[in-house]
């Protein structure tokens, strides 16, 4: 196959598909509608499980179903969406169940608008439903990425029994890209679920029972030392990021998704200028990159966290610097997209204060 022009959100769609997707569950809202509109013409024909439900609330609930019957499960939404679904989540979370959520993140709070926004970094990251856990999450910059993100999500969710999230903003949603289906990863074939409920009374011990309920504080405590050794591992393996230009840095961006492809643009420019600027590109934001900042030279001045936020990813820049190196912030939000002018401006400002300093 190859290289298609497809919108994004129909690509992350047929990546779904491809990656072994065997039951969507959703409901509208806008900036990711076209993920479902994409599914409800295909699913069926693959001989798959599509679900338009009555609500956000409803179609977690679906997805929590869905897993632990031991089926390959996706739902997907934008912010305010997402935010309905979080208990779901948390309960799919403390039953080890795997799914996939992708989040086509939009400005906020509350409703606030369709534009593009990346101030769900929070809500992603620390979770909006009780209880100590994690979701594996990633931000891709592009759509071939995102693509490749999406397809072996369904593997990593089962690898550790949890759900996984993609987190893109509008922009990525709605622009279109070339994207190639087979340059993606193979992903794996779906192994037995010896622990799903499906029902099969055969088995030694019987009928499995998914719960996230333990009323015996010492065995809830176990089971929460259990989930951390699985967080612990995803942490240890799954960091991923990108070093750009960061050798010979003296000032080095941190930015993901839709604000890294902007920030790119600055770094070019900045270099041309003989400003010596790299970049840390998250791709996991939970766990967040720490190793990535253990690469740095220790002549780096300034961290420059750039995001379409208001500092939500500042705070774990924040954490994995452990003061090393100066921090510096610039941000927009609303659903206000910057330019690589206002980055550069930003920093020609940071060294025309250092020089007066």
């Amino acid at each position: 196959m190859a290289k298609v022009l497809m919108k994004g959100n129909e690509a992350m769609a047929l990546a779904a598909i491809e990656g072994g997707c065997d039951a969507f569950f959703g409901y509208p809202i806008t900036p990711q509608n076209e993920i479902p509109e994409y599914l409800s013409r295909h699913m069926g024909e693959k001989g798959r499980v599509f679900v338009q439900a009555e609500s956000e609330v409803a179609a977690i609930n679906m997805v929590y179903g869905a897993a632990g019957a031991g089926a390959r499960a996706l739902t997907s939404s934008s912010s305010p969406g997402i935010a309905l679904k979080q208990e779901g989540i948390s309960y799919i979370a403390g039953s080890e169940l795997p799914c996939v959520i992708i989040n086509v993140m939009r400005g906020g709070p509350g409703l606030g608008g369709i534009q593009p926004s990346q101030a769900d970094y929070n809500q992603v990251t620390k979770g909006g439903g009780n209880g100590d856990y994690h979701l594996l999450a990633f931000a891709p910059e592009n759509l071939q990425e995102t693509v490749n993100i999406i397809k072996e999500s369904f593997d990593l969710a089962d690898y550790y029994r949890n759900p996984v999230i993609i987190a893109v903003d509008g922009l990525l949603g709605q622009m279109m890209e070339p994207v190639d289906l087979e340059a993606a990863p193979k992903t794996e074939d779906a192994k037995e679920k010896k622990w799903a409920a499906d029902g099969n009374s055969d088995r030694e011990g019987g009928r499995n029972v998914i719960t996230s309920i333990h009323l015996d504080p010492l065995e809830l405590e176990q089971h929460n030392l259990k989930l951390k050794k699985k967080y612990d591992e995803m942490r240890a393996k799954e960091q991923r990021y990108e070093m750009i230009e960061t050798d010979d840095a003296d000032i080095v961006f941190v930015a993901y998704g839709s604000m890294a492809r902007i920030a790119r643009s600055a770094v070019k420019t900045l270099r041309e200028e003989g400003i010596k600027v790299g970049m840390i590109r998250p791709v996991t934001i939970w766990p967040f990159p720490e190793k990535a900042f253990d690469e740095l030279s220790k002549s780096v001045k300034t961290l420059l966290t750039l995001e379409m936020s208001l500092g939500q990813m500042h705070e774990d820049v924040r954490a994995a610097n452990n003061g090393r190196f100066q921090l510096d912030f610039y941000g927009r939000t609303g659903g206000v997209v910057p330019e690589p002018e206002e980055i550069i401006d930003h920093v020609k400002r940071m060294l025309e204060k250092e020089g007066s300093s």
